[in-house]
């Protein structure tokens, strides 16, 4: 008797477990579909406001627009290979 109460709640202690553990996974892979939505956006949105290269040329703001250029195509690349 007292072995099938154990069983009981140990059976309703994984379920509980499982469930909490799936729903923070689902948060998780909506996060990161977001999260490389925006990645996405974000590369167009560089790439539509220096479109004649204009941002590229200049010599600061090319080296710092570059930078940010990289850095969003680096994300992109890691979010194609995961998502």
């Amino acid at each position: 008797m007292i072995g099938y109460i154990l069983l009981v709640l140990v059976v309703l202690v994984e379920g509980y477990v499982i469930w909490n553990l799936t729903e923070k996974t689902e948060r998780l892979e909506d996060w990161i579909e977001e999260y490389a939505e925006r990645i996405i956006k974000t590369q167009e949105t560089l790439n539509q406001i220096d479109d004649k290269g204009n941002f590229e040329a200049d010599d600061e703001v090319g080296v710092i627009f570059q930078a940010i250029k990289e850095t969003v195509d680096e994300l992109n690349q890691i979010t194609e290979k995961e998502v």
